[in-house]
């Protein structure tokens, strides 16, 4: 058992050799696989739903449990399709995007597709255990979000990436469907109110793939994938991720004056500076090689980056003045 590497997996997505993998435990490898690392937005977002669960005082643990882990092993699933898609479609091949900031299993030779499927059905099966037994507790309405989350996951790699719609499925997903969804399976009702309430990370949790995608824009306006900031040409694609990150404080702050939130919601503002770093770099085009002060590990990652570290901020403020306003209502 490798403690270092699976604190270091979920933290980053590590760059190795097929020497090093060859050592790592089946826990490591699979961290590595599912690319743990981003996992934190989906257990982010079914936090918040929990969160306002309990701030209703409807809060139910061992639902919230199924929710969350389900809701990350889909997201795990959803990156280990993505990349099985693109390997069979031969979008990774000649040092594309995906196989420079870390290791793509099957691209790279790590895993034979054999492995490789037995990590999906693994991890898929945890995934739909957790769905089928929430649809048996509650009902047809966990069946719709199943449905749709389902969907969402099959197609998200192909088509919906291909012709510029799935920036808006990751907007649907990482709001209405985890956010609502975990607040209702928790809570026992649907509330719109709480969809509203979880817009503004949601919209971060977007800005992290609209950074992704402006990042290999070429590459995948080479390969035939149309994600939006290809549909919409570099430039504009920045400035939609400037407008929708100022969008979540903007919410946040219009959320506190219709008092749908205390003041203490009004934390996630010490990311500011996240932002300003943010609005540094997306102000201009992408550079042509490394930046003399830029760290190597995180090279060739650029705009993802900025995005990423905002909103790995900016939600870990507004999980904690959530947490604090539950403390405060006990």
């Amino acid at each position: 058992m490798d403690f270092k590497m699976w604190l270091k997996a979920i933290r980053i997505i590590p760059r190795l050799s097929k020497e090093e993998w060859d050592r790592l435990d089946l826990l490591s490898k699979w961290l590595i696989s599912t690319r743990s690392a981003v996992l934190v937005m989906t257990l982010l977002s079914a936090g918040l739903g929990g969160i306002f669960a309990a701030l209703a005082g409807k809060f139910n643990f061992f639902p919230f449990f199924v929710c969350l882990t389900g809701l990350t092993f889909a997201h795990a699933t959803n990156n280990l399709l993505n990349d099985l898609v693109d390997y069979i479609k031969g979008v990774d091949k000649e040092n594309y995007y995906r196989t420079q900031y870390g290791p793509q299993p099957l691209e790279n030779g790590f895993l034979s597709l054999k492995r490789y499927l037995l990590y999906i059905l693994f991890t898929g099966l945890i995934a739909f255990a957790c769905g089928l037994y929430l649809i048996l507790l509650q009902g047809t309405a966990v069946l719709i979000l199943f449905l749709l989350g389902s969907f969402f996951l099959l197609t998200y790699t192909w088509p919906l990436k291909y012709y510029g719609f799935g920036e808006f499925a990751v907007l649907a997903v990482w709001g209405p469907l985890m956010i609502g969804g975990a607040y209702f399976v928790t809570a026992g009702e649907w509330s719109w109110l709480v969809v509203l309430r979880g817009l503004p990370y949601a919209l971060g949790v977007t800005t992290v793939l609209f950074g992704k995608h402006i990042d290999k824009l070429d590459a995948d306006r080479a390969k035939g994938i149309n994600t939006l900031p290809v549909l919409l040409g570099e430039s504009a694609a920045r400035m939609t991720v400037i407008i929708m990150t100022l969008l979540q404080y903007l919410l946040l702050a219009l959320l506190v004056l219709a008092g749908v939130f205390t003041p203490l919601l009004l934390l996630p503002f010490l990311a500011w500076p996240a932002f300003l770093r943010l609005f540094r770099a997306y102000r201009k085009e992408l550079p042509a090689a490394k930046p003399a002060n830029y760290a190597s590990a995180v090279w060739p990652l650029w705009f993802v980056a900025f995005a990423f570290d905002h909103n790995k901020k900016f939600g870990g403020l507004f999980l904690a003045a959530l947490l604090l306003q539950l403390l405060l209502s006990k």
